[in-house]
């Protein structure tokens, strides 16, 4: 499988990936069912941190579950190419265009915490996302348009504003701060 050679490449820049890394790796080996919400425990997802041309902001939307301000990106669904789905997402959720991966390698890991909550009017147990975060640039001149069974708003923000406007505490103390550190090495 080319995700597990990838994780298996990917160099963790901190001990929350170099944990996240071992514990993705060893769910793709030995759980089933990990690309589709068939396994109601953990399921690979991808996000992206899209950043304009001159690397100076981030588009977030406003997420409806969360209630907050947050990256993009959704489950696998089946797919194993998981930066096809960061990218289709990002354009679902924002309706931007003219969007494309900085690198085609992976930018961050995580395993994220969700909570249960309902979605299209079904209950959704707690579980584990095992998330591939892209980073992608997108011109900040295209349209954004808000996808309105996920999202309340598209904006572009500061890349500090960005981590403020977060109301999550784990992504505004740990991940959002950690992907924009990781654009001084891009």
């Amino acid at each position: 499988m080319k995700l597990i050679h990838q994780i298996e490449a990917y160099c963790p820049g901190n001990m929350q990936e170099e944990a996240d890394k071992k514990f993705i790796l060893d769910c793709l080996r030995h759980q089933a069912d990990v690309f589709t919400r068939d396994n109601p425990m953990v399921h690979m997802t991808a996000s992206a941190w899209v950043v304009n041309e001159a690397r100076t902001k981030a588009l977030m939307v406003y997420h409806n579950i969360y209630n907050s301000w947050s990256w993009m990106g959704g489950h696998a669904d089946g797919e194993e190419d998981l930066l096809a789905v960061a990218l289709r997402e990002v354009r679902e959720e924002s309706g931007i265009r003219s969007v494309h991966p900085v690198t085609e390698e992976i930018y961050s890991l995580e395993v994220l915490t969700v909570d249960g909550h309902i979605k299209h009017g079904k209950y959704v147990s707690s579980h584990l996302h095992l998330n591939v975060t892209y980073l992608l640039e997108a011109a900040e001149s295209d349209s954004l348009h808000m996808k309105p069974d996920e999202n309340s708003g598209v904006a572009w923000f500061g890349l500090e504003e960005a981590v403020k406007a977060s109301s999550e505490p784990w992504f505004k103390e740990r991940i959002y701060p950690k992907l924009n550190a990781g654009l001084n090495l891009k």
